[in-house]
């Protein structure tokens, strides 16, 4: 199919000071339009390879249209009728036939399968970025052990168009694992070609490099500022994108991100204030999706490696000083289901609430019970790129602590470095979200739980009867013992919410802002827009 000439797009910021956003369409331009989504959006991506340290969570979503895995998931009905990710049903991807034995999972690659710079597919490709991802060490290498893929002795190549993944050990989450972002494939040769010894698996180069064989290619990409992405028109893995190019354009502003929806200049956003998708939905103007975070919640953590928050008593009093339901009204406008103020024990499933509500005299005792009468100082830290949350929940906790004595100093970490602080786990006081890919309470727990220490264990928690619960309740699943599975599971969650390391605050809605003549949105556990479902009238 021959390419039209596309929009040569302006910038799509504007000043702060009540000045309306630019326009970012040229009217002469109305069929490249009708081609092209343009996605606003609070921050973008700091890395498009998954694989590369440190990257977040804008940058799933570059990799995720750009590269393509051995298998997918099938769609289903979600809340609301939103099309919503199929958690325990799969489809071919790159791999066209999969065939799961006792002990191994074996994939045929799709014929004519090519990546961007017209190179065949083939298996020692999947072998290659399979090893990749278990060997690079970090997020990657941790999240391709969530499924007991460990070892690159499992990849085995049986020819050139035929790849086994052997198993090490019966797990119920080894084949979902294998659809997550993480095992994408990429063109050896040509990462290869651009490694050095210092960095042999070339992340140096796939940092701002795409190499793969998606639906996508990114043609430009400012950091900060936009990325520019054209569909592959020799895409073999799925049906053709209707959608031709994707600009993606990074404004700070709220307000401006507003502007450029209602005014009909943007086509799709999904980070405003609460408050606007309320008022957005209420003016019947535009289509806003909310989804409830599969697996995932808010919450505010403690590094209990350190005083004071290695003291129970501090972590409990902290848990009866937040102003939950004040976070519920005042800043998620309604749009998030409450983990707070449980009457009943916990079932077995998550996220579920805790049993804590604001209690400030309860707060103080236990306070002074811990030997801080007159409180202490902290630093409270939130990720900037996600501001128009974190920013009004940090100071409506930070108004809260102080009235049992902690001083906080809200510290703002911009968005390309949050990923990276995270993960230093020096930060005493922060909030965060995180949302557990595969939709299993066990996973969620070995994440962040776990005595293994990921790097979303953001606490440092270590408690040996917290490892034996979430091995245990993985053994149970991986054996369909359902009895063992409940009790395990109702443990872990008993243990997390009496150690209370992390005090979980609400779990967030997927709130996205369409057009009318934009469908096709699908949820998926990244919570990252898919280009591909993407259709405009």
């Amino acid at each position: 199919m021959d390419r039209r000439g596309f929009l040569k797009s302006t910038a799509a910021t504007a000043l702060a000071t009540g000045v309306a956003a630019p326009a970012v369409w040229s009217p002469a331009k109305a069929q490249s339009r009708q081609e092209t989504l343009l996605v606003v959006s609070e921050s973008g991506p700091n890395n498009i390879d998954i694989h590369g340290v440190g990257t977040n969570v804008p940058g799933y979503e570059v990799s995720w249209n750009c590269y393509d895995r051995l298998i997918s998931h099938e769609m289903k009905s979600g809340p609301g009728g939103v099309p919503y990710y199929d958690r325990d049903k799969f489809k071919p991807e790159l791999a066209d036939d999969m065939n799961i034995g006792d002990m191994s999972v074996t994939f045929r690659l799709r014929k004519g399968a090519k990546f961007h710079d017209g190179t065949p597919v083939t298996a020692k490709d999947v072998k290659w970025s399979l090893d990749r991802a278990v060997t690079v060490g970090g997020f990657p290498t941790f999240q391709m052990k969530a499924g007991s893929l460990e070892k690159p002795e499992q990849f085995v190549v049986v020819d050139d168009n035929t790849v086994r993944v052997d198993f090490l050990r019966k797990d119920k989450l080894t084949v979902p694992d294998l659809a997550v972002i993480v095992p994408a494939i990429y063109n050896s040769e040509l990462v290869k070609k651009n490694a050095t010894p210092d960095d042999p698996w070339g992340l140096n180069y796939t940092k701002q490099n795409i190499a793969g064989s998606g639906a996508y290619k990114v043609s430009r990409w400012t950091p900060g500022t936009e990325v520019v992405l054209d569909r592959n028109d020799d895409w073999a893995s799925g049906p053709l994108p209707k959608i031709k190019r994707v600009i993606w354009r990074m404004v700070p502003s709220a307000g401006n991100r507003r502007a450029l929806l209602e005014r009909g200049d943007a086509d799709v956003s999904y980070e405003l204030p609460n408050k606007d998708f309320a008022e957005l939905k209420d003016s019947g103007k535009l289509s806003v999706v909310s989804t409830p975070f599969s697996n995932g919640c808010q919450y505010l953590g403690m590094n209990v490696t350190k005083p004071p928050f290695d003291n129970l008593k501090v972590r409990q009093a902290v848990a009866y000083a937040i102003p939950y339901q004040k976070i519920m009204d005042a800043v998620l406008y309604g749009l998030g289901t409450p983990l707070f103020g449980a009457t009943a024990p916990p079932p077995a499933a998550w996220p579920v609430a805790h049993a804590y509500n604001l209690d400030l005299a309860k707060a103080r005792q236990l306070l002074s019970e811990a030997g801080y009468p007159n409180g202490f100082e902290t630093t409270l830290s939130f990720d900037l790129g996600f501001a128009v949350v974190n920013e009004p929940l940090c100071v409506l906790i930070q108004e809260s602590l102080a009235q049992i004595g902690i001083k906080t100093t809200i510290n703002k970490v911009t968005g390309a470095n949050w990923r990276t602080e995270l993960n230093k786990k020096v930060m005493p006081l922060y909030t965060n979200v995180f949302s557990g890919w595969l939709d299993y309470p066990e996973y969620f727990f070995f994440w962040c739980y776990h005595g293994s220490n990921s790097v979303f264990n953001t606490m440092s928690y270590q408690s040996p009867q917290m490892d034996a619960l979430i091995d245990g309740a993985r053994t149970a699943a991986a054996n369909g013992d359902n009895a063992a599975y409940e009790k395990d599971v109702k443990g872990f969650i008993d243990l997390a919410f009496t150690d209370i390391p992390r005090i979980p605050l609400f779990q967030p809605y997927s709130n996205v802002a369409m057009q009318k003549n934009v469908s096709g949105y699908q949820y998926w556990f990244h919570r990252r827009l898919d280009y591909r479902s993407f259709v405009k009238g």
